[in-house]
This record gives C-alpha cells, structure tokens and sequence, in this order.
C-alpha cells in the first residue's frame, strides 16, 4: 500500500505544472464560450435584411473587376462552371452574421486533417466538413537529389512521382482546399435564387465590359494569366488558333479558368490534360490500335471490308469515353 502511495506522489515542481496546464485550458474553454455567444448576440441584436443583403451582392456584380472572376470554368466534359470562391467570401460578407471557422483534428508525417465549419448564427444553422490534406506532391520530372516516396500511372500512361510535400507546398494545398470547402458550406446558407439573380448579373457585366473594347479584354485576361505563370503561346494552345481575336465564348471561358487557376482549383497542367483528348483525337485511336489482335480476329471472321468497318468505329468511342471520362475524377479531389 505505501508503495501505490508513492508512485502516486508527484514533487512540487509537476503540480505546478499541471496547476498552471489546468489554469490555461480553462481560461482559453472559457474565452471561446464567451467569444461564440457573443457572436450569436450581436446576430440577434443585428438581424440581417436580405434586400440589403441583394444589394451589396448585385452592386459587387456590377463592378467588372469582380465579375472577372466571380465565375469558374473546368474543362470537364462539355465545361463545368459555378460560382468561385471569390464570390462565396463576397456573398458570405453580404450575408453577414455567418461564422466561418477551421479546426485541425489530426495530424500526422503523413496526412493532416483540417475540420471547416460554416455557421448561420441568426438560424443556429452550422454546416461542417472534414478536409483531409495529404503532405506530399506529385512531380513528372524528378529533380537531382529527389527521392520519391512511390510512383503512379495517370490515365495517359504517363509515370508520376509522388514526393514529400514542402511547408509550402503543404500550406498551400491545405489553403486551397480549406477555400473550396467554405465556398461549398458557405453557399448552402445563401439562397439560391440570390445566387442565381447575381450569377447573371456578373455574366451581363462581363458581357457589357467585352463590348467595349474586346481587344482590352483579351490583352487582361492574356496578362492576368502571364501573372500565373502561363504564357501566351500555351493560351494559344489551348484555344487552337493564333489568338488574334477571340469570341465572346472564348472570353468567358478563358475568364473561368483564370478563375479557377488562381483560387487553386486546377492546375494549368490539369486544364491541358482535360483538354487533350477531345482537341487531339489521337487518344482514341492509339489505344483502339493497341487491341488490333481481337479486332483481327474479328476480321478473319467477317471477311469483308464492312463488316472491319462495324467492328472498328465500336472499338473507338468507348475508348475514347473512358479516356476523358477518367480525368473527371482527377478534379474536386
């Protein structure tokens, strides 16, 4: 019995550690309390008036800088927009009394997870999402002295190295992530006809900012995109043509993807990569080549030029749908 009591005997200098450990974690429990209930009385003193809040929102759409990029456009299939993070945070500050916090829950060498959660204070209406962030990075191109941690086969056939992540990369990959996932809760608390009101709003503004003077238009967009790092011969590239001109169409898709370049979205490799089988048309055609032994057989069978014809346009399409089918699931990670 005296030698339980013993082991249960701290020295001085560890109970005033734990006092002192006791004594921090109660005042920062009870500062949070304190902060979030005052939080839900300043939303209840200040309701929020949703023509005020219609305003503010169509007056930013109104402005042609914000308009800019206000929508984001992928690649995906026959294009993919919506509204961007841009305009999440400006109809989140339109809205007013929402409270918007993060929260790591774990941590790791190899993963950290990061809980983001959007509160509607005045409908005690919180949304709330698990964003798991993984610590490393994916290279085509090993630089000297690079270890990579293993390797991965894209839907091109092409090796990938999977390599620690940097401070940097980390941080700004958990930035990225933490951004969408507001955007997507955030967006639940606004209602929607209002978003949509303001999503033809900016589409209107951009449209009138085109017509004044297309040209100007081009060289911005060509600038905001050079700020990113992409260069006016791969834009070119990814339109097709020379560029001299470009239509409203193309205007508003350029817009998009700087958009969604810019909030971390994709990646200028990632809209290329979408990008590729339907301009090349020479996915298709590869991999149908590379199963010519049934397809000969099949020959043998028919023994005639129509039927080679009937077996080989089947063979193509669907390999041509599965190859821009799987880069689907490369975006919205």
């Amino acid at each position: 019995m005296a030698e339980q009591t013993a082991a249960l005997t701290y020295t001085p200098k560890e109970t005033a550690i734990a006092k002192v450990t006791e004594t921090a974690s109660t005042a920062l429990a009870a500062q949070a309390k304190a902060t979030i209930e005052a939080r839900y009385i300043m939303a209840e003193r200040n309701p929020r008036d949703f023509d005020v809040v219609r305003e503010k929102l169509l007056k930013d759409c109104n402005r042609p800088s914000f308009a800019a990029v206000a929508i984001y456009h992928k690649p995906i299939g026959n294009g993919v927009e919506g509204p961007s993070i841009r305009f999440a945070e400006a109809a989140l500050r339109a809205m007013g009394n929402v409270d918007v916090s993060t929260q790591t829950v774990y941590d790791d060498d190899d993963r950290r997870i990061v809980r983001v959660s959007v509160t509607d204070l005045e409908a005690n209406l919180p949304y709330s999402q698990d964003v798991t962030i993984t610590k490393t990075v994916e290279r085509r191109k090993l630089a000297k002295g690079d270890t990579p941690l293993r390797t991965r086969l894209n839907s091109y056939g092409d090796t990938l190295y999977i390599l620690p992540g940097t401070d940097d990369d980390i941080l700004n990959k958990q930035g990225a992530l933490i951004s969408k996932a507001v955007r997507t809760l955030g967006l639940r608390i606004v209602p929607g006809d209002l978003i949509d009101e303001a999503m033809a709003e900016v589409r209107s503004t951009q449209r009138r900012k085109d017509a004044e003077d297309p040209d100007a238009a081009k060289r911005n967009l060509f600038d905001a995109f050079s700020a990113q790092g992409v260069t006016s011969e791969q834009l070119k590239e990814y339109l097709g043509h020379a560029g001299a001109t470009l239509n409203p169409k193309e205007l508003s898709e350029l817009r998009g993807l700087f958009a969604a370049l810019r909030d971390g979205e994709t990646s200028w490799r990632e809209i290329m990569d979408a990008k590729k089988p339907p301009a090349s048309g020479t996915g298709a055609p590869q991999t149908a080549t590379s199963g010519q032994g049934g397809e000969h057989s099949l020959k043998d069978a028919l023994k005639s030029a129509a039927g080679r014809q009937r077996a080989e346009q089947p063979a193509a399409q669907p390999e041509a749908h599965h190859a821009a089918g799987s880069e689907d699931d490369q975006f919205f990670n």
